[in-house]
């Protein structure tokens, strides 16, 4: 098994470039998502590194120039990490390790550490686990000394097989190993998900941390584990609700992020499967943050990927008390409104009115508009309930002022 990387307390220069692709904006969002990812992790960011070039050096990421500023600052500070805001391959990987002598992660390898940490069930561990086998195979240097070598007996290296290689083999065979695990459970999952019958099945889906879990708890009356974290919810929790007369599956799931690894997307095939097979999607949005609407269109882009971009879904735009608080004095101090400065009117009066009757302005932790939810769902739910269960039509009339 791999070890995780431990990042508790550890201090850490943060490294990014602005590109063709990415300006100056984009890259100091990024950075800023790194930070609260390396927070997320146990590490705290002391400084940052930005580089402008045409594209990444395909060599060491950044030009040599940066690279030993970024040495020397190491060096002078006794810093313990270096983070990139993108993925390394294995030779720059190899190369900047030679350059910096320190420990050096990318963002897919963070990410990877996090949930590590968080997962909490043999199910999730595995995926996690799997995820990070393939991200290593084809990274392995001679800094990466926590991996278990289960060598020293007879004839377990071939003649003239090196440490890298034996390393390698070890990993394709945990991959190999770890897959037939995961079928197991993906099968047994996929009896569990029929065994729930026709039931209504609804997913809260969204970027990490805009609250799922604690709409969850309210909604279900459960209690999910929550926190202002990033991927605080690893494992896939379902519970039954009632709003009114009806009854249907609630599922929350692991948080979607900007440049997510390709490996957890694969791994996590069961966790996206909850998403694939459910009726209506409520994409929960924290209108709060500055980049909300490029949380939206990742959240999308992973939906395409698996397929479920076209469900019946709800946009859920939580966080509005907080969102009401930053903009209260902005009328006061400007001439001309940009997004920035938007009341939830103004944002209403956009792209947003497009949305008609398919959108809520909510605030789950202080359960603002909660009514309203309750209302809108059941009444998504109740035109999915109808095609299902045609001859209980009665039902929605006889119990309407029923509450949950």
């Amino acid at each position: 098994m791999i070890d995780q990387i431990k990042v508790t307390s550890e201090e850490a220069v943060l490294i990014g470039v602005v590109t063709q692709n990415q300006n100056e904006e984009k890259s100091n969002e990024y950075l800023d998502e790194l930070e609260f990812l390396t927070l997320t992790a146990g590490g705290v960011a002391v400084k940052r590194f930005v580089q402008k070039m045409e594209s990444p050096n395909p060599k060491t990421f950044i030009g040599k120039g940066k690279l030993e500023e970024v040495k020397a600052y190491i060096d002078a500070n006794n810093i313990q990490t270096a983070i990139f805001d993108d993925e390394l391959s294995s030779g720059q990987l190899r190369n900047i390790e030679k350059v910096l002598n320190c420990k050096v992660l990318d963002r897919t390898n963070l990410i990877l550490d996090i949930f590590a940490s968080r997962a909490q069930t043999s199910y999730a561990r595995t995926q996690v686990e799997l995820a990070q086998c393939q991200y290593l195979l084809p990274r392995l240097t001679r800094l990466w000394t926590h991996l278990e070598r289960q060598k020293g007996g007879i004839g377990l290296r071939g003649p003239g097989e090196t440490e890298i290689e034996t390393d390698r083999r070890i990993i394709r065979d945990k991959i190999v190993l770890l897959k037939e695990k995961l079928k197991t459970i993906d099968k047994q999952m996929a009896v569990q998900r029929k065994n729930r019958g026709n039931m209504v099945r609804v997913a809260l889906v969204g970027y990490t941390n805009v609250g799922k879990s604690t709409l969850m708890n309210v909604v279900s009356k459960s209690d999910v584990f929550a926190e202002n974290k990033l991927f605080a919810t690893l494992d896939t929790t379902v519970r039954k609700v009632v709003i009114k007369n009806i009854p249907f599956l609630l599922t929350d799931t692991v948080g979607f992020i900007r440049k997510l690894p390709t490996q957890l997307v694969e791994s996590f095939k069961s966790t996206l499967d909850e998403v694939r097979e459910a009726d209506l999607l409520l994409h929960v949005v924290d209108i709060s943050h500055p980049s909300f609407e490029d949380h939206i269109a990742s959240v999308n882009k992973i939906l395409e990927e698996i397929k479920s971009a076209n469900k019946p879904t709800i946009m859920v735009f939580n966080k509005i008390d907080i969102y009401q608080h930053q903009t209260i004095d902005d009328d006061d101090l400007i001439t001309e409104k940009s997004k920035e400065h938007y009341t939830l009117e103004d944002w209403k009066k956009t792209w947003i009115n497009k949305l008609d009757h398919h959108c809520l302005f909510i605030s789950a932790i202080e359960k603002e508009n909660m009514e309203d939810f309750k209302e809108k769902v059941f009444e998504e739910i109740k035109k999915i309930h109808i095609t299902r269960f045609p001859y209980n039509d009665f039902l929605y009339e006889e119990f309407e002022d029923v509450k949950e």
